[in-house]
């Protein structure tokens, strides 16, 4: 995780006298940005069955994952330059402020690809990677995706440095499954953790302030620096990028540490979003243009329609529920995100919509993800 820390509030308040907040898992700094509040909804219900680490055979020790995926995890440090305001009577005493940071990283493949979050690596004018043997290499940032908090940085070492980590299924993840974090907190690189899959389905904010739905919540210890870092499956698969924690702990410098509650996000749409940024793409994602209630069952219900977007030129309106896309049934707002996130600008779906007792049908064609959640 960047050593940037991103305080996120969450709505409800304090508990125990202390504010919760919801934190982007980052390393320390003397610096801090603030990011919108995230509210995380219910999750969706588990799937039912065998855990995939019983179906999958005995599964591995925590020592075995550590020794098969370590040498594919690099420490990230980064360096970023801004502007600091003037905080004169008429504006002056800004000057330029420099940044460090640091989190962790993903061997991705033999070609020097590595993924990491988005914040970990934003807007930063120098990236260092160092590899578990001790190799420090500068990295280039190819490209990153805000609304994914996805980033991937490339390296240049001879191809027997780079020892990727194989790629797990998000989709196929239950709750109780063992689960291993390996990262950077605190500064400390290769901290290893262990803990279970907590819940699955989670929503958590980007960096943008657009929903990432699927995340998926564990109890292994994370903490700033953690950030970008993999968690790992009993078959020591990739199956998430470390990202947040929820926390009413500091530390005496103030810092956001783990009470046990931490979230990733799910490698299958960070790795789709990475090979597009590998493949020189520029990622999209498609767009209605709608602000939806988090806690609604049975449908996503509209509680804003954005003017001149998809949604409002379809004639959605304010209390529409939604309750299918192209016949696919949409149980919740965290099933509409997602299901929506699977189609790409341009297509059009059809919409079953529910408003005052009457069900309708309603085509709209979709459209780009501004780069920022629209103002209001």
């Amino acid at each position: 995780m960047s050593s940037l820390s991103r305080w996120i509030p969450v709505l409800g308040g304090a508990v125990a006298g202390a504010v919760v907040a919801l934190v982007i898992a980052s390393a320390s700094s003397t610096t801090s940005r603030n990011v919108t509040t995230t509210v995380v909804s219910p999750s969706a219900t588990a799937a039912q069955g065998e855990p995939t680490s019983l179906r999958s055979g005995a599964g591995m020790t925590i020592n075995q994952i550590y020794r098969a995926a370590a040498p594919g995890v690099v420490d990230i440090q980064v360096t970023q330059q801004t502007q600091s305001p003037g905080l004169g009577l008429f504006g002056g005493g800004g000057g330029t402020q420099v940044q460090q940071g640091e989190g962790a990283g993903v061997v991705y493949d033999k070609q020097g690809d590595i993924i990491t979050d988005e914040h970990v690596v934003a807007n930063a004018t120098s990236v260092k990677v160092t590899f578990q043997d001790g190799l420090t290499v500068p990295a280039k940032v190819l490209g990153t995706d805000p609304s994914t908090d996805v980033g991937v940085i490339k390296v240049n070492v001879p191809a027997s440095q780079l020892h990727p980590i194989p790629m797990g299924n998000s989709s196929a993840v239950q709750v109780g499954d063992p689960v291993v974090a390996i990262g950077s907190p605190f500064g400390q690189p290769w901290t290893t953790t262990a803990g279970i899959v907590s819940q699955t389905g989670r929503s958590i904010t980007a960096p943008n302030n657009y929903t990432i739905p699927g995340a998926i919540q564990t109890d292994a210890a994370i903490n700033p620096g953690n950030s970008g870092g993999p968690l790992l499956n009993g078959n020591a698969q990739v199956i998430g990028l470390n990202d947040q924690i929820e926390t009413n702990n500091t530390t005496t410098t103030g810092q956001a540490s783990s009470s046990g509650v931490g979230f990733a996000t799910p490698i299958n749409e960070d790795a789709r979003v990475a090979n597009e940024i590998i493949a020189g793409k520029r990622v999209q994602h498609a767009y209605v243009g709608v602000e939806l209630a988090g806690t609604t069952t049975g449908g996503a219900q509209i509680l804003l329609v954005t003017p001149n977007t998809p949604a409002s030129q379809a004639g959605l309106q304010v209390g529409d529920v939604i309750t299918a896309i192209d016949g696919r049934p949409v149980a919740s707002t965290e099933a509409f995100i997602a299901t929506i996130d699977t189609y790409n600008p341009g297509q059009t779906v059809t919409l079953t919509v529910r408003h005052s007792g009457q069900t309708k049908q309603v085509q709209i064609k979709l459209g780009v993800r501004p780069s920022q959640v629209p103002a209001g």
